[in-house]
Formats: C-alpha cells, sequence, structure tokens
C-alpha cells in the first residue's frame, strides 16, 4: 500500500489496499488463481510495479500494518470498496480502463470495478 499510494496519505493507501485485499479475495477475471498476497503483487502481467522492478522494497511500518489489518478483518472504503483495479493517469479519469468502470477517484489515483455479472466474488461480504 505504501509503495504505490503513501503520497495519498492514510485514505489513499486504505483505498489502493481495499483493491489489493480484493484481487486476493474474488475468484474472477484476471484473479482466480490469486490466493496469496505474494501471488497478487508479484502477478504478471497485473500485479504491482514498485514491487515487481525493485524500485521499493522498505519494510512495513506500523502504520501500515495497523491498516492492512483492517483491510483484511473486512473495512472497505470509497473509492476501492469493490474495485480490482487503480491507476494513476497524467490527466482525468477515463470513463473505462481495460474493459472496466471508473467507479471514483482519489487524489491523484482512478479506481475501476468489474460489473457484479462479471464477478460477483468481489461484492461479497467477508
Amino acid at each position: 500500500m505504501r509503495a504505490e499510494a503513501e503520497g495519498e496519505g492514510e485514505a489513499g493507501m486504505l483505498s489502493a489496499g481495499n483493491v489489493m485485499v480484493n484481487r486476493v479475495r474474488a475468484r474472477c477475471l484476471d484473479f482466480e488463481d490469486i490466493n496469496t498476497i505474494d501471488r497478487m503483487a508479484y502477478q504478471s502481467p497485473g500485479g504491482f510495479e514498485a514491487v515487481q522492478k525493485g524500485y521499493f522494497y522498505q519494510s512495513p511500518r506500523e502504520r501500515e500494518i495497523r491498516l492492512a489489518r483492517r483491510l483484511v478483518q473486512g473495512e472497505r472504503f470509497t473509492p476501492g470498496e469493490f474495485d480490482l483495479w487503480f491507476f494513476r493517469p497524467d490527466g482525468p479519469c477515463p470513463e473505462q480502463w481495460w474493459g472496466q468502470w471508473n467507479s471514483g477517484r482519489y487524489k491523484l489515483h482512478c479506481f475501476y470495478r468489474p460489473i457484479p455479472s462479471e464477478c460477483p466474488s468481489v461484492y461479497t461480504t467477508y
């Protein structure tokens, strides 16, 4: 979360973290076989460049551990609550990205969620 959204504060890291947790819990689309944090972060294609390419190699601080626990225990944050993708465009958020609809923006990141019929498992409570 820190590698992807630290500059956006706790709310930004929580929204990005929701996407990460959703990818591990969802059993659909590009994430059918993603069932661990490592597989999610290093998925290729589709993982997170900051860790894949070694841009970010710092250990988590207590702050990030506390935030991650909240997410794993089921808290959800908007945008990101049911999303499986986010990215940082140079301009406005495209309405769609890789066929998925924009659900909102938080500071610099745009968030995208699948339609419920394509991925019902991301909409379930955990």
